[in-house]
């Protein structure tokens, strides 16, 4: 933590005048209940069967398919494993919900193909929920159903005609609640109503990893910190790629960064964009108060263009609420999270004297047509990255399709596979162009235009 005395409340982190001796931890909350593994002393072996760059849902979800197909993957991470937004992330994990309103996408793709990549979006909570099943992962995994709160009365006219293609292309049911009724699902007079999708749900990010993470080494599988890959070259039978901590040559190669990943293969790299989302944790909230905010115990957002996410931690009386990153100030400064405290109190305004307990950011891997993508580069190099926002079934769900394409499996098929993935035209720029444009959507929010 930050500071050597109380935490600061919402108010004071919402105005950026945190009082002396006041502080943050800068560390997740997740990391808490499943700090990260110190993995680094393990050797790095010279050959491998397959290497998996990223340690991440989607690179332990491909290494745990590959091990229980009879394959031996070796996992390298840069950081420590884990230490990206997969243990970073809000624990949300949405049933078919896209990026684009349905009928947005059906102008996009066609009938065909947008109901395709909808009803695959079903299938990875699906997913998600059999694995953690079939795997005994405990992770306060729960359906707990989603509210998605409505900002203006146009913004509920128009996702009530979304819920109803919703249904009618993905067989996602829902329902409304109008403005009069929504105390029974959110203690706030901010939203216009709203919508519930009762079959999302939500887990511990931190614990679903590490459970993952158990999996895997308990079935003799490798996983390896501060070993991050600067470059991978083609060779006869397969590749060898240049590691922080020396050389290792393989059969096949999965990359698995998606916000995290950089230069080591250009190809990728100009295909992806990283954007900081920022979160903060509370303190204990009053158990009476807390019921009324949340009386139904779901996951949140709202139809903001820079939306907000929220939601319980597992098992206690603080609140998890999550934003676009602030870039203002330093990831470890309390500047950095003032906005979320103030889009917090907005919606919450009794909770001006709550404390705040932890502040942190993570990057997201943004891509230019804003779907994900899997499948291999010209070299052979296998990937499934660009989650856009929704990472936590759709990584753990690419995780395990690219691993049964790397097998030459038919279960590898997905509706993403004949999808062009268009690299930015101005990469670079692309880059330097996140803040502003999330300062420009937030300015159309408050104003609306």
């Amino acid at each position: 933590m930050s500071g050597t005395g109380r935490h600061p409340t919402l108010l004071e982190l919402s105005r950026g005048h945190v009082p002396e001796g006041a502080g943050l931890s800068f560390a997740p909350y997740w990391w808490e209940a499943a700090p990260r593994p110190n993995l680094d002393a393990v050797a790095l072996p010279e050959v491998a069967d397959v290497v998996i760059i990223g340690s991440g849902f989607t690179g332990l979800s491909a290494a745990l398919t590959l091990m229980r197909n009879g394959r031996v993957p070796l996992v390298l991470e840069r950081e420590v494993p884990g230490f990206g937004a997969s243990t970073r992330n809000g624990g949300q994990i949405g049933s078919g919900n896209q990026k684009f309103r349905v009928r947005h996408l059906i102008a996009l793709r066609g009938e065909e193909k947008a109901r395709a990549m909808l009803r695959e979006g079903v299938a990875m909570l699906d997913y998600i929920a059999e694995l953690v099943e079939r795997e005994a992962i405990a992770c306060d995994f729960v359906r707990c159903g989603r509210f998605r709160g409505a900002i203006r009365p146009a913004h509920y006219e128009a996702m009530a005609r979304d819920m109803e293609d919703l249904r009618a292309f993905a067989g996602v049911e829902s329902y409304m609640v109008p403005r009069a009724e929504q105390q029974q699902e959110i203690g706030s007079d901010l939203f216009h109503g709203g919508s519930v999708l009762p079959g999302d749900a939500s887990l511990h990010p931190g614990r679903y990893h590490a459970g993952l993470m158990a999996r895997i080494t308990a079935a003799g599988g490798s996983v390896i910190g501060g070993a991050g890959v600067t470059g991978i070259r083609a060779e006869p039978g397969g590749f060898s790629l240049a590691t922080a901590r020396g050389q290792v040559r393989c059969r096949a190669v999965i990359v698995a960064t998606n916000g995290y990943t950089d230069g080591m293969l250009p190809e990728l790299g100009r295909r992806i964009v990283p954007v900081g989302s920022g979160l903060i944790a509370t303190g204990d909230i009053p158990s009476a108060l807390f019921d009324a905010l949340m009386p139904r115990g779901r996951v949140y957002g709202n139809t903001n263009r820079v939306f907000s996410y929220f939601r319980a931690a597992p098992g206690a009386r603080r609140i998890v609420w999550g934003g676009r990153v602030g870039r203002l100030a330093s990831a470890r400064a309390p500047a950095a999270y003032a906005h979320l405290a103030r889009d917090l109190l907005q919606t919450f305004p009794a909770l001006s004297e709550v404390p705040v307990t932890h502040g942190w950011d993570g990057l997201i891997g943004y891509t230019y047509d804003e779907v994900p993508h899997l499948g291999r580069t010209r070299a052979g190099v296998h990937y499934a990255l660009g989650y856009c926002g929704t990472g936590v079934s759709r990584a753990t769900y690419f995780g395990h399709k690219v691993a049964m394409q790397l097998l030459e499996a038919p279960e590898g098929q997905t509706a993403f596979d004949d999808l062009a993935f268009p690299a930015f035209p101005v990469h670079p720029v692309a880059k330097r162009a996140v803040s502003v444009f999330e300062t420009w959507y937030r300015l159309r929010d408050t104003y609306n235009f």
